[in-house]
């Protein structure tokens, strides 16, 4: 019986109003995100908005604003946790974070259609977009930059092939001439490299990178006896 005396044909509208619109410009997010092969597509963005506004459409009916405002508290957190699901580290590389933070986003436009704040939600959806769309270009932009700039923060890793026979010596003379180059050693990895040779990986801690610097040093391990081949390569994609 209290299942039909909550029955209210206006409010029903309003949730209808507010489910709607955060289906909608969820999708608009997600096409987007499905359109470049993202890991949380058009389903997953129109879900956590529509799950957002479901909720926060329930709090607004049994408690009002004040109640509102204490679920979407509980939205952000909770889809913090469903953003770090997406983000994945790979080789030494972070990747999603973009992804969980277009989520955050989605569940923000939600909250907003929930809170029937329509045209907020649509303003919210326009920016991420934004985001998403129109500043790609600026940000390929800024990646084709020169990678020795000196505001750059990179990760580098210095490779040096060595004999097996020889190999504890090449890891002592890596180390000695990257600690006289102030460089910290932030992952040493060593593994076969053929039947009679060890590839020694040194992993830099991120800096700011000086190329020159890096190919002097580089010269200098090749050119020790108990090291066949040393090269360096930097990565900005974390």
């Amino acid at each position: 019986m209290l299942a039909i005396q909550n029955v209210n044909l206006i409010s029903l509208a309003d949730t209808l109003v507010s489910l709607l619109t955060a289906f909608v410009l969820g999708g608009l997010i997600g096409f987007e995100r499905q359109y470049r092969q993202r890991t949380a597509g058009l389903r997953t963005n129109v879900l956590v908005a529509v799950g957002a506004a479901i909720f926060v459409d329930i709090a607004n009916r049994l408690h009002g604003n004040d109640g509102a405002v204490h679920v979407i508290a509980y939205v952000v957190s909770g889809i913090g946790f469903l953003g770090a699901g997406v983000i994945m580290r790979e080789e030494g590389n972070v990747r999603g974070l973009n992804t969980a933070a277009t989520l955050w986003c989605s569940g923000a436009v939600g909250a907003c259609a929930g809170a029937d704040l329509i045209f907020e939600a649509l303003l919210g959806t326009v920016f991420v977009l934004l985001a998403n769309t129109a500043l790609r270009p600026l940000g390929n932009l800024i990646n084709r930059q020169p990678i020795d700039t000196p505001d750059v923060e990179v990760t580098c890793t210095v490779c040096v092939i060595a004999p097996l026979t020889r190999q504890k010596e090449a890891m002592r003379e890596l180390d000695r001439i990257l600690d006289a180059h102030g460089l910290p050693v932030q992952e040493l990895e060593v593994e076969a490299f053929g039947d009679d040779a060890a590839k020694i990986e040194a992993k830099l801690a991120s800096t700011s990178v000086d190329g020159d610097q890096m190919d002097a040093l580089v010269a200098r391990l090749g050119a020790l006896h108990c090291v066949d081949q040393a090269y360096w390569s930097p990565s900005t994609t974390e």
